[in-house]
């Protein structure tokens, strides 16, 4: 057996028998996790007491009676009331079954006391496992309530490799309304792909000529000239952006976190992680850490470009930023779970595993990276001297502001992922395993193109207005589409959801913001990353004095 808990959240887990279910001969059943992974996410394996062999049916037999005392009836009705249902697996295949019903008429509580299994084997394995709840009895207090169980073995034609096919929703996953949200996504990256080439080609040629005569003139001729546009601030764009220690932290988790996004969804296309319980959450941990060098090396090089001197300060930022973040926000939600006696609570041990994992591989490997980033390309190579005194910056219409600009450019990004956004939400907040990572990779590379489109035209308006400040503006231009992520998740719980409660709304917006933070911190990287591609070409081809 695994847990229990309400069907409207599947996330809220509690321990089977933490409703007084029979326990058969054993009177003490310790409980097991296989793998990190597993612990984080609740699952509580205790057998089940219900003897199972091979191939052997069994006629429906009595497994044990339970007396509703006070206490038990008040647990049964409570969970019955919810819509709880319990988890169990045989041979690792997962089964669910409902724990009973109300009748509305009386409003009486009824419990299937009957589970019936339909086995399906095909050699030496088993491929397949039905549960079929029977003999609905309804519940009154200090009555003695029976259990029982059936075992029926059948043969299968399904192979063993696919029997985990009969799980996947293909009707959900692959309807055409989701078929066509890719397309549409995919076209729409191209018309702005090509939208943006053809204006900033168009434009930055005028701006070429215009440049280009402008350094024919003799210098009284050009200060009596009418000078405006983004030539004006060469000696200041490549001027390090405030904070550098923070902002250079931030790309360097945005590249960790880009790098376990690709690495899970190629590994999960080609191995299938999905199957097994827990396996991907186990993988995303191992790569997290694994890839921390590749935080320390793009960190710790932009750190010193920008002529950051406190590299051991960064170096521990850079390391601790992101998981500072999520073991701030899951001890939260954990206070919560403990409070709750879900199985969803993490243990202490827990807690000096993942301490052990920061402290004992991502530290070291990022140091590691941040020592080889700085020597290999940690030295500033701009093709623009940066002036001694910072130049004002002047005065500009609204729409120019950067806080307009950061603000509006999300919407086109969260445009072309919304839809996924919807299968995503449902397949961790409902009974749906999330199986279709072809369409997450091409919603991945989209969501990268677009960003980097909308970044680079927003960077190029604030650059025309004479404001050098594009470093933090990329980025948080970028980041904003998980803003508009972050406004979804609450519409997606209000209207999609049937959750309630302190608990289920506490952990629900917990998690939706770490989601949406990591999220915006790898979209953040994207906007940043090509920006600078884009400004560095565009003042190494224009010949400045």
């Amino acid at each position: 057996m695994n847990t229990v808990g309400p069907y409207h959240n599947r996330q809220e887990t509690y321990n089977y028998f933490s409703l007084p279910f029979c326990r058969g001969n054993k009177k003490e059943i310790s409980h097991y996790h296989e793998t990190l992974g597993e612990n984080i996410l609740g699952v509580e394996l205790e057998f089940s007491g219900i003897d199972i062999t091979f191939r052997r049916a069994k006629a429906k037999t009595d497994f044990c009676e339970v007396t509703l005392t006070t206490d038990y009836f008040d647990a049964f009705k409570y969970g019955i009331k919810n819509h709880y249902w319990y988890q169990m697996f045989i041979d690792d295949l997962p089964v669910w079954g409902v724990v009973g019903e109300m009748d509305d008429s009386d409003k009486a509580a009824y419990i299937w006391t009957h589970k019936k299994f339909e086995i399906g084997y095909n050699g030496d394995r088993i491929v397949e496992v039905n549960l079929t709840s029977e003999a609905k009895v309804r519940l009154q207090p200090n009555m003695q309530l029976p259990f029982s169980y059936e075992i029926i073995w059948k043969p299968s034609d399904i192979q063993y490799a696919h029997r985990f096919d009969k799980y996947l929703d293909t009707g959900f996953f692959q309807h055409k309304i989701h078929w066509f949200s890719i397309f549409n996504s995919f076209m729409m990256v191209l018309f702005l792909v090509g939208l943006v080439s053809m204006i900033l080609l168009r434009t930055l040629r005028k701006d070429y000529a215009r440049y280009g005569k402008d350094d024919e003139l003799d210098d009284m001729e050009r200060d009596l000239g009418d000078e405006y546009g983004w030539k004006q601030v060469h000696g200041d764009v490549f001027r390090p952006p405030s904070f550098p220690l923070i902002f250079a932290s931030l790309i360097g988790s945005g590249y960790q976190i880009a790098t376990v996004a690709l690495l899970c969804i190629s590994l999960t296309m080609l191995g299938e992680l999905y199957t097994e319980r827990a396996l991907l959450l186990s993988t995303a941990i191992f790569l997290y850490a694994a890839t921390a060098i590749v935080n320390g090396y793009t960190g710790g090089s932009l750190y010193a470009r920008m002529g950051g001197k406190l590299w051991i300060k960064q170096l521990v930022t850079g390391a601790f930023l992101i998981p500072a973040i999520i073991c701030g926000l899951a001890f939260l939600i954990n206070f919560i779970s403990i409070y709750y006696r879900s199985s969803r609570s993490i243990p202490f041990t827990v807690m000096l595993s993942v301490t052990a994992i920061c402290l004992f591989i991502i530290l070291p490997l990022t140091a590691i990276g941040t020592v080889l980033g700085r020597n290999i390309s940690g030295h500033p190579n701009y093709p623009c001297r940066i002036n001694a005194v910072p130049r004002p910056i002047p005065e500009k219409k609204w729409f120019m502001e950067p806080n307009v600009i950061i603000f509006a450019s999300g919407i086109l990004p969260f445009g072309s992922i919304f839809i996924e956004m919807y299968f995503i939400f449902t397949s961790f907040w409902a009974y749906k395993i999330y199986y279709v990572y072809g369409f997450m990779l091409l919603v991945f590379l989209i969501l990268a193109v677009v960003t980097v489109c909308v970044t680079i035209v927003a960077t190029y308006f604030l650059l025309n207005a004479e404001d050098y400040r594009w470093q933090w503006t990329s980025f948080l231009a970028g980041a904003s589409s998980s803003l508009y992520v972050y406004f979804y998740a609450i519409y997606y719980f209000f209207f999609k959801t049937k959750m309630y409660g302190m608990f289920q709304t506490t952990f629900y917006f917990g998690y939706m913001a770490l989601f949406s933070i990591g999220l915006g911190v790898m979209c953040g990287m994207f906007g940043f990353v090509g920006t600078s591609m884009f400004v560095r070409k565009i003042y190494s081809t224009v010949k400045i004095d």
